[in-house]
């Protein structure tokens, strides 16, 4: 496990007892260079959607956690924000939740000469998942793809 993914699972261990007692779900923590700045995000929501105020409870408590424990070396921006509407599927319960519903999936290598597909999720496992766009089955390596999201619909 590399610095960024350690970085990732600890924030993560140490933010889900706040998370719980607030009765959110964390969706994601990822710590990412952009630029010349580190950011360590946490992504958060709740039934009904989350709040700004829902996001400063989280972003104050665990604020003094993180100065408590000081595991990252790094100088970094902390975050707490909403998956927004475009939510990536990353972990097990992103794809139970999604399925029959309309997304977006882009992959590494070209499937019959095009990178970008949208249609409805049917199926996964913990290799493949099966979307059907516009009539016709498509099976994804999870390998291949670069990014999978709920698709925006106007």
């Amino acid at each position: 496990m590399g610095r960024k993914e350690s970085y990732e699972a600890k924030t993560e261990q140490l933010i889900q007892p706040l998370i719980d007692a607030n009765n959110f779900e964390l969706v994601d923590v990822e710590f990412v260079k952009e630029g010349s700045e580190w950011y360590l995000r946490v992504y958060i929501d709740k039934e009904g959607g989350i709040t700004v105020d829902d996001c400063e409870i989280i972003s104050r408590a665990f604020n003094e956690i993180l100065d408590k424990e000081d595991y990252i070396s790094e100088q970094y921006i902390f975050e707490v924000s909403s998956p927004g509407l475009m939510r990536p599927l990353k972990k097990e319960k992103d794809y139970i939740r999604s399925v029959g519903k309309l997304i977006d999936v882009k992959t590494y290598s070209p499937i019959e000469k095009r990178k970008e597909f949208t249609g409805i999720l049917k199926a996964f496992d913990e290799k493949s998942v099966t979307v059907d766009c516009d009539g016709a089955e498509v099976i994804f390596e999870k390998s291949n793809i670069a990014m999978i999201r709920l698709a925006f619909c106007d």
